[in-house]
Parts: C-alpha cells; sequence; structure tokens
C-alpha cells in the first residue's frame, strides 16, 4: 500500500489552524489525540475526501514569548512542514489582516518550498469579509481560498483545490505484495540495527528488484517462504539536532508508516525502559487499528540480572497498559539473539486479526455478557442491547445495536471489550466496538438486563 499524501497546515499563531484541521479530519480522532499522557498533542488526523485519503498535519504550538523570537519559530514551524508534506496549506487571518508575521511566512514559503503551496483565507464568515481577503494577493500566490473553518464555509472547496493539485496515487510495479511489517519506535532504540539484522542474515532473501534492495523506506524479502515487506522509520535524529524537530519527525514517520502496514513492531529500549515519546508512539499504532508487538531491544543487557530483567518487562507492562494486548519479544539486535523468532508472533497476531465469530455465536455471547453483569439505566431508561455483529477483522470490528447509545458509557464497552479479548484472544490486536441505534431486521429478542 503506498504512503499517504501528507499535507501540513502552517500559519502564525491564532489564525486558526487547529480549527481548520479539526473541521477537515471531522468525525475521526486524530491519530494522537487519544494516546494516554498526550492529549494536548492533536497534531496528526486523516481526511477522506471523494475516495481519497490524505494525512494532515497542525504545525501549531509555537507560541511565542517574545517578539524577537517569532521570526525564529514561524521559519522552524514552516521549515519543518516543509521537508514532510506533499502540500503546503498556508493560513491566514482575514479578520485581522495581514501582518509581517505573514509576510516572514510567506518568502520563506516562496523562497524555499519546493512542494505546492495553497493560501488560505480564514474567519471569512461573510460576503464583505470575503471581498476583504484581496490584501492577501500581496504574499505573491496566484489564489486566496476564503474559509470560515469554524462553520465550514468554503471547506469543500479547499479540499477540491487539494485534489487538484496532488497527484492520484499510482499504482506501480514496485507495490510488492507481502505483509507489511512497520518498525517504529523513537530515535537511538536501535531500529536501524534490527533491520539491518534481519536484512543481513543469510535466511533472509532481499529482493533484487531495482530500487527496492536496501530502500531506507520499504524493503521487500522473503523469510522461510513468507514474503514480507519491512517499512524502516530509522534515521530520523540525522534531520536536526533540535530535540523538539527530532520528535516531531519520529512520530510523522511512524505514523505514515502505521497506516500503509499490517503490523507493528514498537521497539522499545531495554536499558532506558518505557518514556514519555515510546507510550505516544504505541498509540500512534493502536489509534490506526494497527496489529502491534513489544519488542525490546538491547535485551542482552539486562536479561543476566534475573531480578532486573523481570522488574523491566513488568514496568514497561505497567506504563503501556493499553497495550495489553501486544505480545512482547525481548531480543537483541546487536548480537542477533532472538530476534528471528519476532516472525512467528507476526503470523501468529495477523491469525488472530482475521478470526472471524460466527454470527449466532456472537449474539449467544454478548447475551451471556450482558446477564452477567447488565448495563445501569441511562436517566431511569433501561438499556437493550439488541443484537451484535462483526463488522470488520482488520482490526477486529464489532457493532452493538442498542436502544439508546449515549446511554452506554465507556466503562461498559470496556467491560465488553475485555470479556470478548478473554474469550476469542485476538491477541496482539485492538477490538473496537461501535454503538448503533436501531433494531437490526433479524434480530428476535434484545439483550436486557434481566433476561
Amino acid at each position: 500500500m503506498a504512503p499517504l499524501t501528507t499535507i501540513a497546515i502552517v500559519g502564525r499563531p491564532n489564525v486558526g489552524k487547529s480549527t481548520l484541521f479539526n473541521r477537515m479530519v471531522g468525525g475521526r480522532r486524530a491519530i494522537v489525540e487519544a494516546t494516554p499522557g498526550v492529549t494536548r498533542d492533536r497534531n496528526y488526523g486523516t481526511v477522506e475526501w471523494r475516495g481519497r485519503s490524505f494525512l494532515l498535519v497542525d504545525t501549531g504550538g509555537f507560541e511565542p514569548k517574545a517578539p524577537s523570537r517569532i521570526a525564529q519559530q514561524v521559519a522552524e514551524q514552516a521549515q519543518l512542514a516543509m521537508e514532510e508534506a506533499d502540500l503546503i496549506l498556508f493560513l491566514v487571518d482575514a479578520r485581522e489582516g495581514l501582518t509581517p508575521v505573514d509576510e516572514e511566512i510567506a518568502l520563506l514559503l516562496r523562497k524555499k518550498a519546493e512542494k505546492p503551496v495553497m493560501l488560505v483565507a480564514n474567519k471569512v464568515d461573510t460576503a464583505v469579509r470575503a471581498s476583504e481577503t484581496a490584501e492577501f494577493y500581496r504574499l505573491g500566490f496566484s489564489e486566496v481560498l476564503p474559509v470560515s473553518a469554524e462553520h465550514g464555509t468554503g471547506v469543500g472547496e479547499l479540499l477540491d483545490g487539494v485534489l487538484a493539485l496532488v497527484s492520484p496515487v499510482e499504482e506501480t510495479p514496485a507495490a510488492v505484495e507481502g505483509v507489511t511489517i512497520a518498525v517504529i519506535g523513537r530515535p537511538n532504540v536501535g531500529k536501524s540495527s534490527l533491520v539491518n539484522r534481519i536484512l543481513g542474515e543469510p535466511r533472509v532473501i532481499v529482493s533484487p528488484d531495482p530500487g527496492t534492495t536496501r530502500d531506507a523506506v520499504d524493503t521487500p524479502f522473503t523469510y522461510q517462504g513468507q514474503r514480507y515487506v519491512l517499512v524502516d522509520t530509522a534515521g530520523i535524529r540525522s534531520k536536526s539536532r533540535m530535540s523538539h524537530r527530532v520528535e516531531y519527525y519520529s512520530i510523522l514517520r511512524a505514523v505514515k508508516a502505521v497506516e500503509c502496514s499490517d503490523v507493528a513492531l514498537i521497539l522499545l529500549d531495554a536499558v532506558t525502559g518505557v518514556v514519555r515519546q515510546d507510550a505516544r508512539i504505541a498509540g500512534i499504532a493502536t489509534q490506526a487499528g494497527c496489529a502491534s508487538i513489544l519488542v525490546v531491544n538491547k535485551w542482552d543487557l539486562v536479561e543476566k540480572r534475573a531480578r532486573a530483567a523481570d522488574e523491566h518487562l513488568r514496568r514497561i507492562r505497567e506504563e503501556l497498559g493499553h497495550l495489553d494486548y501486544a505480545p512482547v519479544v525481548c531480543v537483541s539486535a546487536l548480537t542477533g539473539q532472538r530476534v528471528f523468532k519476532i516472525f512467528p508472533v507476526v503470523e501468529r497476531v495477523l491469525k488472530e486479526r482475521d478470526r472471524r465469530i460466527p454470527p449466532d455465536e456472537l449474539d449467544r455471547f454478548i447475551g451471556e455478557a450482558v446477564a452477567a453483569h447488565p448495563p445501569s439505566s441511562a436517566q431511569g431508561r433501561p438499556i437493550t442491547i439488541w443484537s451484535a455483529t462483526q463488522l470488520a477483522s482488520r482490526p477486529p470490528t464489532f457493532g452493538l445495536f442498542v436502544n439508546d447509545p449515549k446511554g452506554i458509557p465507556p466503562s461498559y464497552v470496556r467491560y465488553l471489550v475485555n470479556r470478548l479479548r478473554k474469550a476469542y484472544g485476538f491477541e496482539g490486536n485492538p477490538i473496537r466496538l461501535t454503538l448503533r441505534r436501531g433494531r437490526p431486521f433479524r434480530r428476535k429478542s434484545p439483550h436486557a438486563p434481566g433476561d
């Protein structure tokens, strides 16, 4: 699968970047938003428009503390976008009008950007204000697109403009079939070492196709007769010496890799343990619905001390509690120890991902779960679960038909998910459960408290 086209929103603070981001993403949550401990970071999301999908990046969050730092911070923000994006949305504020900072950004984009740039005037809520956007033509771009991110006006036209500027993703012979594995993790956890160990092992046959052998992004190979494509997100730190830029790149690369992969190998450092960025990157895989395996690297440095090794594993499970379903493989990329034990686990979690529960069996199971622990009434109104169905397997997704979706709290959804996991496994895969109002045609009797 080809990686998603990346679109970056840039602009000075308070022009409405986050509002436009949320409007374009729509009902889909930003990838990083739901990650435990990082609710402030709402930087990445997927946009779907006219059959196309895009990865949207909000480069906001650079609040200047002093006027003398504005130019530096704006340049940093725009540079990040230019280096990773396929298209840049340059957002300005129609209410406030043209400012010197807008002019600084425009100058930087015109001089250095080798990507298409769309100038978007936000907060255009009236016809009068739309006519006042003419001053932004002074920034040197051929067109000014008026929108109101708050009300949604003009956003459809903006997305149509995006489609016109971004070439369709081409299906080429280089798109090799096979199980796609993304190696993700923060800098210096050993991603490159693991990839090189896998591809350098004599048992692995690296594809001789032009442009794919040892490629920095996608490398097809065969192991024990099974075809794989390794998606490598390594080599991130060389982009910059600045820590926040390193974090930006590692997360963005992880997002793009996970979006087009079957399995994510979430690489952790056995010596340093789990840090904040590990949890954030792991949350990306969860939010994307990707099967996940926790790979603890540098295990040779801690396993000789049995108590220390056990404590490391306990802490990893504790810090990444939202990935309690993910199997753990402890390896040493340096020595090669247990590296190839990863592949049986990959096959196992993919088999679990594709598990289907027969409709009648699923209905009985949910009925028993409801009888064992009925949902509480919503404002005095009994909750009725009419039926359950499996909607998809990648990831395992289930739908409940109920009389009042808003009346079922998240804690009860977690209860049902935990019951499903205990009974059916789905090891390595997030389970999604959606609530739908109404009674399906085939349902004969509801699952209600007291049944």
